[in-house]
């Protein structure tokens, strides 16, 4: 492999993993919001499953705790990535909410603006 490619996999399974952070955490609070209204819904007393309710919000704060270390590895990966000379990496531009994996297109020009 090459030093892009190595950087491109290890920034891809980066991207994948703050992703799936982000699905995990989208899924937990919908759990959470599932067993409210649910019990809202049964017209139960709030007693009833506060247990399992407040252990799914603690693992809410496991996930945001996770997140949270997963960007500052982010942060430290950049700085090791210009530290030792390897410029700018930048697969092809876009929002990270976009989750089209298809390169951009290009023309094969340059043109002046």
């Amino acid at each position: 492999m090459t030093k892009t490619e190595v950087i491109a996999s290890v920034a891809g399974d980066l991207y994948a993993t703050e992703q799936a952070l982000d699905a995990a955490i989208a899924h937990a609070t919908t759990l959470v919001q599932a067993m409210i209204g649910s019990r809202t819904t049964l017209n139960i007393s709030a007693v009833a499953g506060a247990e399992a309710q407040t252990k799914a919000m603690a693992a809410i704060a496991g996930l945001a705790a996770a997140r949270q270390s997963m960007i500052e590895c982010h942060n430290e990966l950049a700085k090791d990535h210009r530290r030792l000379g390897y410029g700018t990496f930048a697969g092809p531009f876009r929002d990270k909410g976009e989750g089209d994996d298809k390169p951009a297109e290009t023309t094969g020009r340059l043109r002046a603006v």
